[in-house]
């Protein structure tokens, strides 16, 4: 694949990206590159459910976050395979048969087109979650409408200093917002099976940084005002210090108990529906291991 003129992410670099490089923010070429396809069970319940989300974990990003925890595919971009849509629609495939409750796709804005050709070349048989930053363009998602049934956005920052700090994007929360807003158009209020697992919906997520409540308070009020029924809130406190996270000694901690239970108890004044949780979570057992490439094919077009 190739795409002239890229502008799929709010950074809209314009640059041309061949099949396999390009100078853009993300780095990455046109042709998705996958570091890891397994099933997830660290997803919110109607995700993980008991069998497992097919998480397919693509390398880099258009956001890059200074704390990323996945911060060795991310930013660094150490690992992954480089497949054409219909290797990529093969993981999928793969997937669905090993049980899994959902195709999870982790961090694939950029590799957008190639996703819709996939899920062209093979009709998912369980839903397809889009599990993102939060940081999207409204032109691209429209790309995914009738093929993305479940959105898990995460909607990171409501302070635009903190946003432009850890993430180079000051612009975040007006782009969340109109992004979350999107992605509620498309798929309407959740819809559950009878297991429990999301069908139809999104999710968004609030991870609390440390030292910044009023940022996630902030956020978690706008979630309240804007979708009050029918967009569950998942309340994150799993933050633990990865990638540059040392280069600020203010986000260098893991968040405190204190800081945690005063955004839930906020979360709880609001009345949204959603998950909260343990404090237990920020543990770096948690994050993923890529560097034995699992559950992506060696032969697709190329690899990192």
């Amino acid at each position: 694949m190739e795409i002239e003129n890229c502008g799929l992410c709010p950074r809209n670099c314009g640059v041309h990206r061949s099949a396999e490089s390009g100078g853009g923010f993300c780095g990455m070429g046109a042709d998705p590159v996958v570091a890891r396809a397994a099933l997830h069970f660290w997803e919110e319940p109607c995700i993980s459910g008991t069998r497992g989300s097919g998480a397919v974990f693509f390398t880099g990003c258009s956001l890059k976050c200074a704390y990323c925890q996945n911060y060795e595919i991310s930013i660094q971009k150490k690992y992954g395979r480089r497949l054409s849509p219909r290797g990529l629609a093969a993981v999928f495939e793969g997937l669905a048969a090993q049980g899994a409750h959902n195709i999870n796709l982790v961090t694939a804005a950029h590799f957008v087109p190639a996703v819709v050709k996939a899920l062209e070349i093979w009709k998912p048989t369980v839903p397809v979650v889009y599990n993102c930053s939060g940081y999207e363009k409204v032109s691209t998602l429209r790309m995914l409408d009738g093929l993305a049934d479940v959105y898990l956005a995460d909607f990171k920052y409501y302070d635009g200093k903190a946003a432009a700090k850890y993430s180079h994007a000051p612009d975040y929360a007006e782009t969340a917002k109109k992004a979350i807003t999107e992605m509620v158009r498309q798929t309407g209020p959740a819809v559950y099976g009878a297991d429990g697992i999301m069908r139809k919906g999104t999710i968004v997520r609030q991870l609390v940084l440390p030292g910044h409540t009023r940022n996630s308070m902030d956020a978690l009020k706008w979630l309240a005002e804007k979708f009050p029924s029918g967009v569950p809130v998942s309340l994150m406190a799993q933050y633990t210090p990865c990638g540059m996270a040392k280069d600020f000694p203010e986000i260098n901690r893991r968040v405190t108990e204190r800081e945690f239970l005063k955004v839930q108890d906020f979360l709880f004044s609001l009345g949204l529906d959603g998950y909260v949780q343990d404090v237990s979570s920020a543990k770096a057992e948690y994050v993923p291991v890529f560097s034995s490439l699992e559950g992506v094919p060696k032969n697709g077009a190329g690899s990192l």
